[in-house]
């Protein structure tokens, strides 16, 4: 993967998380994917993935993702591609109250698929 397949990669997800589009996770997660979000358990089961996400953006209002950077280095041992970013989520909460957060997000990506998709970012003001 290059600079540019990263980045639409990146962007792509993250719209697709602020629109809670859970059929482009389907789509876009391998059948062996690795799924973390804060401090919640660490799942590894494809359809678990999909039904947490779907429980998380059934637990907001609305969110938008602003990310600030994007670091990539490909992996000729493993054929994969390791991405980092970071930037600021800001959340409405079901009341209307608005939460912006920090976050870090790593992905590892083989053959077009995100095999492992680990976010880090403090949920507790949710």
């Amino acid at each position: 993967m290059d600079i540019q397949h990263v980045d639409t990669l990146v962007r792509n997800l993250y719209q697709a998380v602020d629109n809670k589009d859970v059929d482009y996770l389907e789509g876009a997660l391998s059948e062996q994917s690795r799924f973390r979000l804060g401090n919640y358990p660490e799942i590894t089961d494809k359809t678990q993935t999909l039904e947490g996400n779907r429980q998380f953006f059934s637990s907001i209002e609305a969110m938008k993702h602003t990310i600030d950077n994007i670091v990539f280095q490909h992996s000729d041992k493993t054929d994969s591609t390791h991405i980092s970013c970071f930037g600021t989520v800001d959340y409405v909460r079901l009341d209307g109250s608005q939460h912006s957060a920090v976050f870090s997000t790593f992905l590892d990506v083989k053959n077009g698929l995100i095999a492992d998709y680990l976010v880090f970012a403090d949920l507790s003001g949710l």
